[in-house]
This record gives structure tokens, sequence and C-alpha cells, in this order.
């Protein structure tokens, strides 16, 4: 790791005022040009640490840049993840408040409610299907605390900014049919998306690292490098498989997963 301990407080207080007022900070990346995902993460598990202390309860957890196309734009080849707490829920076909985010975008993903446990670096496929009590169709809301491009310099966020800031999470729809998590081929299960009554995007799991199950897998072995676990009850978004739809004031977005289920927000 590159930050001390004050370095890394520094900068999560930076993010959790950004959430607060609403206004964007500069890159962190440019800040510390040489701090890496180990200096990221501890920033994230502070900002966990502040919001634990306020009251906050983990609801679960999330999984980004699955996709290839994600992960060639930001020079990766791993996802990454992030916390999800409990105000971040809102129920199906919700509208969410004006103000409530800065720059709020959408994807389309499985999510994955478990009813037992998981920990360590050996976890199998096998292993997270026996934990899982089912899964179900969602929204991700995506916000970034951070700016997406430098007002001074005009470089692009990295992954280290976007693991910094709890990897852009804000919000979680959940839609309301739930399935066993063998009833389906989740590879195969795929959502048209649509904002303001026109399909946008379109996607299928297999987007996911080819099985959203293979996300999990990977999350539970990353967590375990960090002194994290998955618990029972957890939410576990499993990883996109379309694009983020930019929104607007009146905008809505449903994501229709056929027999898997429908998801829907509008914008305030």
């Amino acid at each position: 790791m590159v930050l001390n301990e004050a370095q890394i407080n520094q900068l999560a207080s930076r993010l959790i005022e950004a959430e607060a007022t609403c206004q964007q900070i500069g890159l962190l990346s440019e800040l510390h040009p040489d701090m890496g995902m180990d200096d990221a993460y501890a920033i994230q598990k502070a900002i966990l640490k502040h919001k634990l202390a306020l009251g906050r309860t983990v609801m679960g957890w999330k999984i980004g840049l699955t996709s290839r196309a994600m992960q060639q734009a930001l020079n990766i080849d791993i996802p990454d993840s992030g916390v999800l707490f409990d105000d971040m829920l809102f129920k199906n076909d919700c509208v969410v408040p004006a103000g409530r985010f800065i720059q709020p975008r959408v994807e389309a993903e499985i999510a994955f409610v478990m009813k037992s446990p998981l920990t360590g670096d050996t976890i199998t496929r096998e292993d997270v299907i026996a934990a899982t009590d089912y899964v179900a169709p969602s929204l991700e809301i995506l916000d970034t605390r951070v700016q997406r491009v430098s007002a001074d310099t005009g470089n692009n966020r990295t992954v280290i900014d976007t693991i910094s800031d709890n990897a852009a999470n804000a919000g979680i729809v959940l839609g309301d049919k739930t399935h066993d998590v063998s009833a389906f081929d989740l590879r195969w299960v795929g959502a048209i998306v649509s904002r303001d009554g026109e399909v946008e995007e379109t996607g299928l799991g297999a987007g996911v690292l080819n099985d959203p199950v293979a996300g999990i897998v990977w999350l539970t072995r990353r967590m375990s490098q960090y002194g994290q676990d998955i618990k029972a009850g957890d939410v576990i978004l499993s990883g996109s498989f379309i694009r983020p739809l930019e929104t607007t004031s009146g905008t809505v977005i449903e994501a229709d997963y056929g027999d898997f289920g429908t998801v829907k927000c509008t914008f305030e």
C-alpha cells in the first residue's frame, strides 16, 4: 500500500462529504497517482466503518466491471466490488426522489439473496449454489462522488477512483419475482431494458463472466483477502450485462426479463 492511515481516512471523509453535499470531488488517482487497489479498498473500508458508526447496516455487496468491454475500457482484467447499505434499497416501481443522487445511471443485473454464509478463497460454484436462497431481477442505481472526467486535466477516472468510491454504489431496486437458483440457466436469463418506453439495451446473464454464479465465487474469494465474508441474508448484485443508462428528471427505466420478472423505477 502507498497511503498511510491518515491519508486513507482523509480521502474517505472527502467522499463521504461529496455524497452528503451532492458535490463531486476530483480524481483521487490524480491526487495520488501511485495508489493501487489495496489503497482503494482501504478507503472503501473506511467509508464502511463510518457508515456503520452512523447506524447504517450492510445489506449486501455488488460486483462491478464484469463485462470484457468495461474491463478493456479501464485497462483492467478483473472486476471490482462494493458495499450495499440498508438505505440503498428501493421497492419495485419506486419513485427515486429528486436530489437524492448526483448523476444517477442504471444497470440491469441478476440479484442473489443468500441463505447461508460464504467465506474463504477456495469457494466453488457448487458452494455458491448451495448457499443461495433465491435469485431475482434487479436494477442497480449507480452514482459517482468522483468526477467521471477531471475538470482540470480531462483525464478519465480509473478503477482506483471507482473502488475508492464504493464501486459507484447508490441504490438497488429488487423485482417482485423470486426464483430458485437452479430454476433457470442464468447464462440465458436476459432483459430488454427501456428508457421512457424506448428500448435502449438488451443483454444476457452470460455477459457477466460467462456465468453470474462465477461473479459470486470471485467476490467471496476477493473478500477473503480483506478479512470480509458474505453473510446469510446478504443481497449480492452479480454484475451488469448492459451499459449504464443515463437518467434525468422524469426518466423511467424498466427492465423486462420475461418469465424471470420485471423491475422498474422512475426518477422524480
